[in-house]
């Protein structure tokens, strides 16, 4: 199981659960993944030419490697993903998980 440990729960006047405290960065996790957020970085990232996985790779400040580690498949097998236009909708996937985004913020 992977409950997170570093969550505060803080109950209301009533005695049950009313705010949770999390770390900053966790909260900017699921935020962009509940909103479908695409930071400017990677926006103006795509403009200049990246790729929309390369661009999200880099904001998140990921190397290929640990990017190829999180998939399970080789560094020169992920730079050829990363710079290919067009992906199948299964290695997109896998690859937005690997980011911890949705599929839907990789369609810059």
């Amino acid at each position: 199981m992977n409950a997170p440990t570093n969550i505060q729960i803080i109950n209301g006047p009533d005695g049950k659960p009313a705010y949770v405290v999390l770390p900053y960065d966790e909260f900017m996790q699921l935020y962009r993944q509940e909103r479908g957020l695409i930071p400017n970085e990677v926006v103006g990232a795509t403009v200049d030419g990246a790729t929309p996985v390369r661009a999200w790779r880099e904001h998140l400040k990921l190397t290929q490697a640990e990017m190829a580690q999180r998939l399970g498949i080789s560094q020169p097998a992920y730079a050829k993903q990363e710079n290919s236009e067009s992906l199948r909708p299964a290695t997109i996937e896998k690859i937005a998980v690997a980011l911890g985004i949705s599929t839907e913020q990789l369609d810059v």
